[in-house]
């Protein structure tokens, strides 16, 4: 069966999703940092409703959320993926004062465009990135993360 918007090498684009917040979870307890699954708060401008964060602590007030999202096949920008990592950007941005943010990406080289999807979004999107989110880059290969912003 033709799956043409499932991650190659995959069993599901929601596999692929989890597999890589467990490697963020891992990579922050290596660096001292707890952090559990599906960390919901009470996000909102006009009152409040719960959100889930991918990984987080209430007691360290830490928020993540993960994307492994990648160029297109065609190494063109995956503009709908994208999205989501605006809306990201809007869910840190009404999160309550005081926790700490983080953007956990998937570092994905684009050889035409000479660079990675993480620094396409900070140098098109930055007018929407919170000046208090942290922005990490994972590479997979060497398994271990670069903070960006």
């Amino acid at each position: 069966m033709d799956k043409p918007f499932q991650r190659k090498g995959g069993k599901s684009n929601s596999h692929v999703g989890r597999e890589f917040e467990r490697k963020a979870k891992a990579f922050f307890a290596n660096q001292g940092l707890s952090l559990e699954e599906n960390v919901s708060i009470e996000i909102g401008i006009n009152g409040t409703k719960p959100h889930s964060f991918d990984l987080g602590s209430r007691k360290k007030k830490v928020l993540v959320e993960c994307k492994s999202h990648t160029w297109t096949e065609s190494v063109k920008v995956p503009s709908a993926k994208i999205t989501t990592w605006d809306q990201a950007m809007y869910f840190f941005f009404v999160v309550p004062k005081g926790y700490r943010k983080i953007f956990f990406v998937l570092k994905d080289w684009n050889s035409k465009r000479k660079e990675t999807l993480a620094e396409y979004y900070l140098r098109i999107k930055s007018h929407l990135i919170p000046k208090d989110v942290e922005i990490w880059e994972f590479d997979e290969v060497k398994d271990e993360a670069t903070r960006m912003k």
